[in-house]
Protein backbone atom coordinates (compact mmCIF):
# COMPACT_ATOMS: atom_id res chain seq x y z
CA UNK A 1 0.00 0.00 0.00
CA UNK A 2 2.34 2.72 -1.19
CA UNK A 3 3.12 4.62 -4.12
CA UNK A 4 6.78 5.42 -3.86
CA UNK A 5 8.15 9.14 -4.40
CA UNK A 6 12.02 8.55 -4.86
CA UNK A 7 13.98 11.82 -6.49
CA UNK A 8 15.92 9.55 -8.34
CA UNK A 9 15.75 11.62 -11.97
CA UNK A 10 19.02 11.91 -13.26
CA UNK A 11 19.43 8.24 -12.98
CA UNK A 12 16.21 7.01 -14.15
CA UNK A 13 17.04 8.95 -17.24
CA UNK A 14 20.69 7.14 -17.63
CA UNK A 15 18.91 3.77 -17.83
CA UNK A 16 17.12 1.72 -20.11
CA UNK A 17 14.22 -0.31 -20.25
CA UNK A 18 14.39 -2.30 -23.70
CA UNK A 19 15.06 -6.02 -22.97
CA UNK A 20 17.68 -7.06 -25.28
CA UNK A 21 17.78 -11.15 -26.88
CA UNK A 22 18.74 -14.23 -24.59
CA UNK A 23 21.79 -15.11 -26.61
CA UNK A 24 22.31 -15.88 -30.63
CA UNK A 25 20.59 -19.15 -30.56
CA UNK A 26 17.24 -17.93 -29.04
CA UNK A 27 15.65 -18.87 -25.77
CA UNK A 28 14.07 -22.08 -25.07
CA UNK A 29 10.01 -21.42 -25.12
CA UNK A 30 8.52 -23.54 -23.03
CA UNK A 31 4.65 -24.27 -24.03
CA UNK A 32 3.36 -25.65 -20.46
CA UNK A 33 0.95 -23.65 -18.63
CA UNK A 34 1.83 -25.82 -15.07
CA UNK A 35 2.91 -23.21 -12.31
CA UNK A 36 6.50 -22.00 -12.11
CA UNK A 37 7.37 -22.92 -15.19
CA UNK A 38 9.83 -20.04 -17.04
CA UNK A 39 8.36 -19.16 -20.32
CA UNK A 40 11.49 -18.42 -22.26
CA UNK A 41 14.61 -19.63 -20.80
CA UNK A 42 17.46 -17.61 -20.56
CA UNK A 43 15.11 -14.86 -19.99
CA UNK A 44 16.11 -11.38 -21.61
CA UNK A 45 18.98 -9.67 -20.87
CA UNK A 46 18.07 -6.04 -20.26
CA UNK A 47 20.84 -3.73 -21.24
CA UNK A 48 22.27 -0.70 -19.46
CA UNK A 49 22.99 2.63 -22.00
CA UNK A 50 26.47 4.10 -21.57
CA UNK A 51 27.28 7.82 -22.43
CA UNK A 52 28.75 6.86 -26.12
CA UNK A 53 25.52 5.78 -27.30
CA UNK A 54 26.18 1.83 -26.75
CA UNK A 55 25.02 -0.36 -24.30
CA UNK A 56 26.77 -2.86 -22.15
CA UNK A 57 25.09 -5.72 -20.58
CA UNK A 58 26.40 -4.98 -16.73
CA UNK A 59 25.85 -1.67 -14.48
CA UNK A 60 29.18 -1.71 -12.83
CA UNK A 61 29.19 -0.07 -9.45
CA UNK A 62 31.07 2.69 -9.44
CA UNK A 63 29.18 4.24 -12.38
CA UNK A 64 25.95 3.20 -10.40
CA UNK A 65 27.04 5.19 -6.89
CA UNK A 66 27.84 8.29 -8.67
CA UNK A 67 24.39 7.88 -10.30
CA UNK A 68 22.42 7.06 -7.02
CA UNK A 69 24.61 10.08 -5.39
CA UNK A 70 23.49 12.58 -8.00
CA UNK A 71 19.74 11.90 -8.33
CA UNK A 72 19.59 11.94 -4.23
CA UNK A 73 22.71 13.44 -2.50
CA UNK A 74 23.77 10.87 0.32
CA UNK A 75 21.49 8.09 -0.86
CA UNK A 76 24.43 5.27 -0.58
CA UNK A 77 24.60 6.10 2.87
CA UNK A 78 21.43 4.62 3.64
CA UNK A 79 21.36 1.88 0.83
CA UNK A 80 24.99 0.86 1.17
CA UNK A 81 27.52 1.83 -1.40
CA UNK A 82 27.44 -0.71 -4.20
CA UNK A 83 30.59 -3.43 -4.52
CA UNK A 84 28.97 -5.48 -6.91
CA UNK A 85 28.22 -5.20 -11.20
CA UNK A 86 24.39 -5.82 -11.85
CA UNK A 87 22.68 -7.58 -14.55
CA UNK A 88 19.11 -7.12 -15.28
CA UNK A 89 17.25 -10.25 -16.39
CA UNK A 90 12.92 -10.10 -17.25
CA UNK A 91 11.46 -13.17 -16.97
CA UNK A 92 7.91 -14.39 -17.80
CA UNK A 93 6.31 -17.34 -15.92
CA UNK A 94 3.16 -19.16 -15.19
CA UNK A 95 0.95 -19.00 -11.86
CA UNK A 96 -2.37 -18.80 -11.13
CA UNK A 97 -5.13 -16.05 -10.31
CA UNK A 98 -7.59 -15.88 -7.49
CA UNK A 99 -10.06 -18.51 -8.71
CA UNK A 100 -7.04 -21.01 -9.36
CA UNK A 101 -7.10 -20.00 -13.15
CA UNK A 102 -4.16 -20.35 -15.27
CA UNK A 103 -2.52 -16.93 -15.60
CA UNK A 104 1.28 -15.57 -17.11
CA UNK A 105 2.97 -13.04 -14.71
CA UNK A 106 6.60 -11.06 -14.94
CA UNK A 107 9.32 -10.34 -13.03
CA UNK A 108 13.12 -9.36 -12.85
CA UNK A 109 15.89 -10.89 -11.50
CA UNK A 110 19.11 -8.80 -10.48
CA UNK A 111 22.22 -10.48 -10.68
CA UNK A 112 25.42 -9.40 -9.00
CA UNK A 113 29.03 -10.67 -10.30
CA UNK A 114 32.40 -8.85 -9.56
CA UNK A 115 36.03 -8.94 -8.11
CA UNK A 116 35.02 -8.75 -5.01
CA UNK A 117 33.99 -12.07 -2.65
CA UNK A 118 30.80 -10.72 -1.59
CA UNK A 119 29.82 -10.48 -5.57
CA UNK A 120 31.63 -13.91 -6.65
CA UNK A 121 30.50 -17.39 -6.25
CA UNK A 122 27.36 -19.03 -4.45
CA UNK A 123 25.19 -16.15 -3.69
CA UNK A 124 21.95 -15.45 -1.12
CA UNK A 125 18.79 -15.13 -2.78
CA UNK A 126 16.79 -12.21 -1.94
CA UNK A 127 13.04 -12.66 -3.44
CA UNK A 128 11.43 -9.00 -3.09
CA UNK A 129 7.53 -8.48 -3.21
CA UNK A 130 6.92 -4.79 -4.09
CA UNK A 131 4.36 -1.91 -2.64
CA UNK A 132 0.97 -0.90 -3.60
CA UNK A 133 1.07 0.68 -7.63
CA UNK A 134 -2.38 1.20 -9.38
CA UNK A 135 0.05 1.62 -12.97
CA UNK A 136 -0.97 -1.38 -15.12
CA UNK A 137 2.59 -1.07 -17.04
CA UNK A 138 4.80 -1.88 -13.47
CA UNK A 139 7.63 -3.44 -14.02
CA UNK A 140 10.78 -4.56 -11.96
CA UNK A 141 12.81 -5.11 -14.61
CA UNK A 142 12.76 -1.13 -15.92
CA UNK A 143 15.20 0.61 -13.96
CA UNK A 144 14.38 3.25 -16.74
CA UNK A 145 11.43 4.71 -14.82
CA UNK A 146 10.91 2.06 -11.50
CA UNK A 147 12.52 3.91 -8.47
CA UNK A 148 11.24 1.51 -6.43
CA UNK A 149 13.06 -1.15 -8.27
CA UNK A 150 16.49 1.04 -8.23
CA UNK A 151 16.32 1.36 -4.96
CA UNK A 152 15.90 -2.51 -4.65
CA UNK A 153 19.08 -3.32 -6.79
CA UNK A 154 20.94 -0.40 -4.76
CA UNK A 155 20.14 -1.95 -1.62
CA UNK A 156 20.51 -5.77 -2.26
CA UNK A 157 21.92 -6.76 -5.75
CA UNK A 158 24.76 -4.25 -5.64
CA UNK A 159 25.89 -5.50 -1.80
CA UNK A 160 25.78 -9.29 -3.85
CA UNK A 161 22.46 -10.65 -3.49
CA UNK A 162 20.69 -12.32 -5.85
CA UNK A 163 17.23 -10.72 -6.52
CA UNK A 164 13.95 -12.17 -7.28
CA UNK A 165 11.31 -9.38 -8.10
CA UNK A 166 8.14 -10.33 -9.15
CA UNK A 167 5.08 -7.83 -10.91
CA UNK A 168 2.60 -9.59 -9.31
CA UNK A 169 -0.29 -11.25 -11.85
CA UNK A 170 -2.56 -8.59 -13.16
CA UNK A 171 0.56 -6.18 -13.61
CA UNK A 172 3.03 -5.63 -16.69
CA UNK A 173 2.33 -8.04 -19.57
CA UNK A 174 0.33 -10.66 -17.09
CA UNK A 175 -2.64 -12.60 -18.68
CA UNK A 176 -4.77 -11.95 -15.79
CA UNK A 177 -7.79 -9.24 -16.25
CA UNK A 178 -7.37 -8.06 -12.52
CA UNK A 179 -4.44 -7.95 -9.49
CA UNK A 180 -4.82 -10.52 -6.92
CA UNK A 181 -4.70 -7.69 -4.10
CA UNK A 182 -4.27 -8.79 -0.75
CA UNK A 183 -5.47 -12.31 -1.48
CA UNK A 184 -2.99 -13.86 0.82
CA UNK A 185 -3.31 -17.81 -1.28
CA UNK A 186 -2.76 -16.18 -4.99
CA UNK A 187 -0.16 -13.80 -4.23
CA UNK A 188 1.91 -16.04 -2.37
CA UNK A 189 1.23 -18.63 -5.33
CA UNK A 190 2.59 -16.03 -7.48
CA UNK A 191 5.67 -15.11 -5.51
CA UNK A 192 6.31 -19.13 -5.15
CA UNK A 193 5.61 -19.34 -8.72
CA UNK A 194 8.52 -16.38 -9.66
CA UNK A 195 10.98 -17.77 -7.66
CA UNK A 196 10.73 -21.61 -9.40
CA UNK A 197 10.72 -20.03 -12.28
CA UNK A 198 13.81 -17.68 -11.49
CA UNK A 199 15.95 -21.04 -10.38
CA UNK A 200 15.31 -22.31 -13.74
CA UNK A 201 16.93 -19.47 -15.52
CA UNK A 202 19.52 -19.26 -12.72
CA UNK A 203 22.52 -21.77 -14.37
CA UNK A 204 21.78 -19.62 -18.09
CA UNK A 205 22.27 -16.54 -16.48
CA UNK A 206 25.63 -16.91 -14.24
CA UNK A 207 23.86 -17.18 -11.07
CA UNK A 208 24.49 -19.54 -8.38
CA UNK A 209 22.39 -19.87 -5.43
CA UNK A 210 24.01 -20.23 -2.24
CA UNK A 211 21.17 -22.33 -0.71
CA UNK A 212 20.09 -19.20 1.87
CA UNK A 213 16.71 -17.73 0.97
CA UNK A 214 15.31 -14.38 2.00
CA UNK A 215 11.99 -12.69 1.63
CA UNK A 216 11.53 -9.37 2.03
CA UNK A 217 8.82 -6.33 0.35
CA UNK A 218 7.29 -3.41 2.00
CA UNK A 219 3.57 -2.22 2.11
CA UNK A 220 2.06 -4.53 0.08
CA UNK A 221 4.99 -6.21 -0.62
CA UNK A 222 5.38 -6.80 2.88
CA UNK A 223 2.05 -8.45 3.75
CA UNK A 224 3.14 -10.76 0.43
CA UNK A 225 6.70 -11.52 2.05
CA UNK A 226 5.20 -12.67 5.32
CA UNK A 227 1.69 -14.33 3.37
CA UNK A 228 4.70 -16.50 1.16
CA UNK A 229 6.76 -17.66 4.27
CA UNK A 230 3.70 -19.15 5.61
CA UNK A 231 2.55 -20.66 2.32
CA UNK A 232 6.25 -21.94 2.28
CA UNK A 233 6.60 -22.89 5.97
CA UNK A 234 3.20 -24.76 5.38
CA UNK A 235 2.72 -26.21 2.19
CA UNK A 236 6.62 -26.56 0.66
CA UNK A 237 8.42 -27.12 3.71
CA UNK A 238 10.39 -29.86 1.18
CA UNK A 239 10.80 -27.45 -1.57
CA UNK A 240 11.75 -23.82 0.21
CA UNK A 241 13.87 -23.05 3.08
CA UNK A 242 13.72 -19.94 4.11
CA UNK A 243 16.41 -18.30 6.08
CA UNK A 244 15.08 -15.49 7.43
CA UNK A 245 11.94 -12.83 6.85
CA UNK A 246 11.73 -9.09 6.86
CA UNK A 247 7.93 -7.23 6.33
CA UNK A 248 8.04 -3.40 5.71
CA UNK A 249 5.06 -1.60 6.71
CA UNK A 250 2.78 -4.16 5.79
CA UNK A 251 -1.10 -4.53 6.30
CA UNK A 252 -0.93 -7.84 8.01
CA UNK A 253 -3.67 -7.53 10.80
CA UNK A 254 -6.15 -7.38 7.53
CA UNK A 255 -9.32 -8.07 9.91
CA UNK A 256 -8.18 -4.79 12.27
CA UNK A 257 -7.40 -2.57 9.71
CA UNK A 258 -10.30 -2.92 7.26
CA UNK A 259 -12.68 -2.53 11.11
CA UNK A 260 -10.35 1.48 11.98
CA UNK A 261 -10.61 2.59 8.52
CA UNK A 262 -14.68 2.53 8.51
CA UNK A 263 -15.05 3.14 12.41
CA UNK A 264 -11.85 4.56 13.46
CA UNK A 265 -10.34 6.92 11.09
CA UNK A 266 -9.77 6.32 6.67
CA UNK A 267 -6.28 6.01 5.66
CA UNK A 268 -4.40 8.34 3.24
CA UNK A 269 -4.64 6.72 -0.12
CA UNK A 270 -7.15 4.62 1.05
CA UNK A 271 -10.07 5.51 -1.50
CA UNK A 272 -7.52 3.74 -3.96
CA UNK A 273 -6.51 1.07 -1.93
CA UNK A 274 -10.22 -0.10 -1.20
CA UNK A 275 -11.06 -1.23 -4.79
CA UNK A 276 -8.35 -2.78 -5.60
CA UNK A 277 -8.93 -4.98 -2.68
CA UNK A 278 -12.71 -5.74 -3.36
CA UNK A 279 -11.78 -6.50 -6.79
CA UNK A 280 -9.25 -8.92 -5.96
CA UNK A 281 -11.56 -10.58 -3.00
CA UNK A 282 -14.51 -10.82 -5.25
CA UNK A 283 -12.77 -12.55 -7.90
CA UNK A 284 -11.53 -15.37 -5.31
CA UNK A 285 -14.86 -14.95 -3.20
CA UNK A 286 -17.79 -13.80 -5.72
CA UNK A 287 -19.59 -12.65 -2.81
CA UNK A 288 -18.23 -9.06 -1.81
CA UNK A 289 -20.15 -6.98 -4.37
CA UNK A 290 -23.43 -9.22 -3.86
CA UNK A 291 -25.16 -12.57 -5.38
CA UNK A 292 -25.10 -10.08 -8.72
CA UNK A 293 -21.64 -8.78 -8.56
CA UNK A 294 -23.18 -5.08 -8.73
CA UNK A 295 -20.17 -3.14 -7.56
CA UNK A 296 -22.73 -0.51 -5.94
CA UNK A 297 -23.34 -2.60 -3.40
CA UNK A 298 -20.23 -0.75 -1.86
CA UNK A 299 -19.32 2.03 -3.77
CA UNK A 300 -21.30 5.19 -4.68
CA UNK A 301 -22.37 6.72 -8.43
CA UNK A 302 -20.63 7.50 -10.37
CA UNK A 303 -17.64 4.97 -9.06
CA UNK A 304 -19.51 1.86 -8.93
CA UNK A 305 -19.95 2.06 -12.65
CA UNK A 306 -16.33 1.64 -13.56
CA UNK A 307 -14.39 0.71 -9.98
CA UNK A 308 -14.51 -3.11 -11.34
CA UNK A 309 -12.04 -2.79 -14.36
CA UNK A 310 -10.17 0.85 -13.28
CA UNK A 311 -6.89 -0.31 -11.59
CA UNK A 312 -4.72 -0.97 -12.43
CA UNK A 313 -4.76 0.82 -15.53
CA UNK A 314 -2.41 3.29 -17.44
CA UNK A 315 -1.63 5.89 -14.93
CA UNK A 316 1.36 7.24 -14.15
CA UNK A 317 0.87 7.70 -10.63
CA UNK A 318 -2.14 7.37 -8.02
CA UNK A 319 -2.77 11.33 -8.25
CA UNK A 320 -3.74 10.35 -12.16
CA UNK A 321 -7.35 8.74 -10.18
CA UNK A 322 -7.45 11.76 -8.37
CA UNK A 323 -7.15 14.56 -10.72
CA UNK A 324 -9.00 12.62 -13.64
CA UNK A 325 -12.05 12.52 -11.07
CA UNK A 326 -11.72 8.80 -11.29
CA UNK A 327 -11.59 8.53 -8.00
CA UNK A 328 -11.99 11.40 -4.92
CA UNK A 329 -8.60 11.66 -3.17
CA UNK A 330 -9.42 11.49 0.26
CA UNK A 331 -13.39 11.65 0.54
CA UNK A 332 -14.10 7.55 1.57
CA UNK A 333 -17.41 8.60 3.26
CA UNK A 334 -20.09 10.97 3.33
CA UNK A 335 -20.24 13.89 5.61
CA UNK A 336 -23.15 12.25 7.16
CA UNK A 337 -21.81 9.14 7.86
CA UNK A 338 -19.10 11.56 9.59
CA UNK A 339 -21.29 12.12 11.82
CA UNK A 340 -22.02 9.20 12.73
CA UNK A 341 -18.76 8.60 13.25
CA UNK A 342 -18.25 11.71 15.24
CA UNK A 343 -21.13 10.27 17.83
CA UNK A 344 -20.18 6.40 17.86
CA UNK A 345 -16.35 6.87 17.58
CA UNK A 346 -15.61 10.02 19.48
CA UNK A 347 -18.21 11.08 21.33
CA UNK A 348 -19.08 13.63 19.64
CA UNK A 349 -17.68 15.65 16.30
CA UNK A 350 -15.19 14.59 14.07
CA UNK A 351 -11.68 15.68 15.00
CA UNK A 352 -10.40 18.28 12.32
CA UNK A 353 -7.44 16.01 10.93
CA UNK A 354 -10.29 13.55 10.14
CA UNK A 355 -12.69 15.75 7.82
CA UNK A 356 -11.05 15.41 4.69
CA UNK A 357 -12.13 11.57 4.91
CA UNK A 358 -16.17 12.71 4.94
CA UNK A 359 -17.59 14.94 2.43
CA UNK A 360 -19.47 15.43 -0.78
CA UNK A 361 -18.23 12.90 -3.99
CA UNK A 362 -17.94 10.13 -1.29
CA UNK A 363 -16.16 6.80 -2.92
CA UNK A 364 -17.91 4.67 -0.22
CA UNK A 365 -22.23 4.32 0.21
CA UNK A 366 -24.05 5.60 3.08
CA UNK A 367 -25.83 1.77 2.72
CA UNK A 368 -22.49 0.05 2.62
CA UNK A 369 -21.00 1.90 5.62
CA UNK A 370 -23.61 1.51 7.99
CA UNK A 371 -24.47 -1.86 7.33
CA UNK A 372 -20.34 -2.58 8.10
CA UNK A 373 -20.41 -0.28 10.99
CA UNK A 374 -23.73 -2.36 12.40
CA UNK A 375 -22.21 -5.15 11.72
CA UNK A 376 -18.60 -4.59 14.11
CA UNK A 377 -20.89 -3.61 16.77
CA UNK A 378 -23.11 -6.91 16.49
CA UNK A 379 -20.34 -9.00 15.68
CA UNK A 380 -17.30 -7.52 16.97
CA UNK A 381 -13.73 -9.21 16.29
CA UNK A 382 -11.19 -9.27 18.98
CA UNK A 383 -8.16 -7.74 18.28
CA UNK A 384 -6.12 -6.31 21.49
CA UNK A 385 -8.31 -7.96 24.32
CA UNK A 386 -6.96 -11.43 23.05
CA UNK A 387 -3.78 -10.98 20.44
CA UNK A 388 -2.63 -14.68 20.89
CA UNK A 389 -6.55 -15.37 18.93
CA UNK A 390 -7.53 -12.18 17.56
CA UNK A 391 -9.66 -14.02 14.58
CA UNK A 392 -11.93 -15.60 17.11
CA UNK A 393 -15.18 -13.97 15.74
CA UNK A 394 -17.66 -14.56 12.99
CA UNK A 395 -18.53 -11.53 11.06
CA UNK A 396 -21.91 -11.43 9.01
CA UNK A 397 -20.40 -8.64 6.15
CA UNK A 398 -18.48 -10.34 3.58
CA UNK A 399 -16.00 -7.59 3.19
CA UNK A 400 -15.47 -8.56 7.01
CA UNK A 401 -15.46 -12.31 6.19
CA UNK A 402 -12.43 -11.43 3.49
CA UNK A 403 -10.60 -9.72 5.69
CA UNK A 404 -10.89 -12.48 8.80
CA UNK A 405 -9.79 -15.04 5.74
CA UNK A 406 -6.68 -12.72 4.91
CA UNK A 407 -5.63 -12.03 7.72
CA UNK A 408 -1.59 -13.11 8.53
CA UNK A 409 -2.52 -13.84 12.54
CA UNK A 410 -2.63 -17.36 11.98
CA UNK A 411 -0.63 -20.39 13.84
CA UNK A 412 1.93 -21.99 13.38
CA UNK A 413 4.14 -19.05 13.84
CA UNK A 414 7.37 -18.75 11.99
CA UNK A 415 10.30 -21.04 12.07
CA UNK A 416 12.46 -18.12 10.78
CA UNK A 417 13.75 -15.29 12.29
CA UNK A 418 11.43 -12.07 11.64
CA UNK A 419 12.06 -8.52 11.39
CA UNK A 420 8.74 -6.16 11.11
CA UNK A 421 9.68 -2.20 10.18
CA UNK A 422 7.73 0.42 10.04
CA UNK A 423 6.72 3.89 11.39
CA UNK A 424 4.83 4.57 14.11
CA UNK A 425 2.67 7.95 12.37
CA UNK A 426 1.87 5.87 9.27
CA UNK A 427 -1.15 7.49 7.90
CA UNK A 428 -1.11 4.84 5.15
CA UNK A 429 -0.67 1.84 6.60
CA UNK A 430 -1.02 1.89 10.34
CA UNK A 431 1.76 0.94 12.75
CA UNK A 432 -1.07 -0.72 14.49
CA UNK A 433 -1.12 -3.53 11.38
CA UNK A 434 2.47 -4.45 12.94
CA UNK A 435 2.03 -4.29 16.63
CA UNK A 436 -1.37 -6.58 15.90
CA UNK A 437 1.36 -8.83 14.38
CA UNK A 438 3.74 -8.45 16.74
CA UNK A 439 1.39 -8.96 19.66
CA UNK A 440 -0.14 -12.28 18.03
CA UNK A 441 3.06 -13.86 17.63
CA UNK A 442 4.58 -13.22 20.90
CA UNK A 443 1.26 -14.55 22.52
CA UNK A 444 1.71 -18.12 20.67
CA UNK A 445 5.75 -17.83 21.82
CA UNK A 446 7.25 -16.25 19.31
CA UNK A 447 9.15 -13.32 20.46
CA UNK A 448 12.58 -11.92 21.48
CA UNK A 449 15.31 -13.23 20.14
CA UNK A 450 13.62 -14.51 16.79
CA UNK A 451 11.40 -11.39 16.39
CA UNK A 452 12.59 -8.28 15.80
CA UNK A 453 10.57 -4.84 15.48
CA UNK A 454 11.58 -1.69 14.04
CA UNK A 455 9.94 1.93 14.41
CA UNK A 456 12.29 3.60 12.39
CA UNK A 457 10.13 6.78 13.54
CA UNK A 458 11.84 6.59 17.25
CA UNK A 459 14.93 7.41 18.86
CA UNK A 460 17.80 4.55 19.29
CA UNK A 461 16.99 2.75 23.06
CA UNK A 462 21.27 2.95 23.58
CA UNK A 463 24.89 2.72 21.63
CA UNK A 464 24.34 -0.72 21.47
CA UNK A 465 20.69 -0.31 19.22
CA UNK A 466 21.07 -2.16 16.14
CA UNK A 467 19.11 0.33 14.65
CA UNK A 468 20.37 3.14 15.73
CA UNK A 469 21.41 4.39 12.05
CA UNK A 470 18.20 3.27 10.79
CA UNK A 471 16.30 5.83 13.04
CA UNK A 472 18.88 8.39 13.25
CA UNK A 473 18.98 8.47 9.30
CA UNK A 474 15.00 8.49 9.10
CA UNK A 475 14.79 11.06 11.77
CA UNK A 476 17.45 13.72 9.58
CA UNK A 477 15.48 13.03 6.50
CA UNK A 478 11.59 13.85 8.10
CA UNK A 479 13.34 17.22 9.36
CA UNK A 480 14.71 17.89 5.58
CA UNK A 481 11.34 17.40 4.34
CA UNK A 482 9.60 19.65 7.26
CA UNK A 483 12.48 22.12 6.56
CA UNK A 484 12.31 22.79 2.69
CA UNK A 485 8.11 23.02 3.23
CA UNK A 486 9.11 25.57 6.06
CA UNK A 487 11.43 27.53 3.44
CA UNK A 488 8.73 27.09 1.05
CA UNK A 489 6.70 29.42 2.94
CA UNK A 490 4.24 26.66 4.65
CA UNK A 491 2.05 27.01 7.65
CA UNK A 492 3.05 24.39 10.52
CA UNK A 493 -0.20 22.55 9.29
CA UNK A 494 0.86 22.51 5.85
CA UNK A 495 4.34 20.95 6.87
CA UNK A 496 3.30 18.47 8.86
CA UNK A 497 0.75 17.48 6.37
CA UNK A 498 3.16 17.35 3.76
CA UNK A 499 5.53 15.49 6.02
CA UNK A 500 2.77 12.18 6.26
CA UNK A 501 2.29 12.57 2.44
CA UNK A 502 5.92 11.87 1.71
CA UNK A 503 5.98 9.34 4.93
CA UNK A 504 4.87 6.00 4.09
CA UNK A 505 5.66 5.97 0.53
CA UNK A 506 8.95 7.65 0.23
CA UNK A 507 10.71 8.50 3.77
CA UNK A 508 10.28 5.21 5.27
CA UNK A 509 10.81 2.42 2.53
CA UNK A 510 15.02 3.03 2.07
CA UNK A 511 15.11 2.77 5.84
CA UNK A 512 13.18 -0.22 5.84
CA UNK A 513 14.66 -1.96 3.17
CA UNK A 514 18.09 -1.16 4.64
CA UNK A 515 17.22 -2.46 7.80
CA UNK A 516 16.32 -5.57 6.03
CA UNK A 517 19.62 -6.05 4.46
CA UNK A 518 21.28 -5.65 7.89
CA UNK A 519 18.65 -7.86 9.41
CA UNK A 520 19.45 -10.54 6.41
CA UNK A 521 23.42 -10.15 6.91
CA UNK A 522 24.39 -11.94 10.30
CA UNK A 523 22.42 -14.98 8.16
CA UNK A 524 23.74 -14.40 4.82
CA UNK A 525 26.91 -16.86 5.40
Amino acid sequence: MRQINLTLGLLTAALLSACGGGGSAGPTISTSTARGVLVANPPNLVPIPQANGTAVPQLDPVTFAAMLNAAQPGLTQITGTPVCSISTYYMKYNTVGSKGEPATATGAIFVPSGSAAQCAGPRPVVVYAHGTTVTKSFNMANLQSNQEAVLVAATFAAQGYIVVAPNYAGYDLSSLPYTGYLDAAQQSNDVIDSLRAARQAFPNIGAQDSGKLFLTGYSQGGYVALATQQSMQNNYSSEFKVTALAGGSGPYATSALADAIFAQQPNLGGTAFLPLITNAWQAHYGNIYGAGGDASNIYAAPYAATIQSLIPGNYASITDLYTSGALPATAMFSSTYGAVIGQVTYGGQLPAQLAPFYGSGNLVSDNFAMGFLQDIKTNPCPNTTTPATPLNCKPGNTVRQAAIANDLRTLPVPTVPVLLCGGKNDPTVFFASTQAEQAFLAGNGFGAPYLSVLDVDSSPTSAADPFAAAKVGFATAKAKVAAAATAAGQSPAQVQATVLSQYHGALVPPFCNAAAAGFFQQFAK
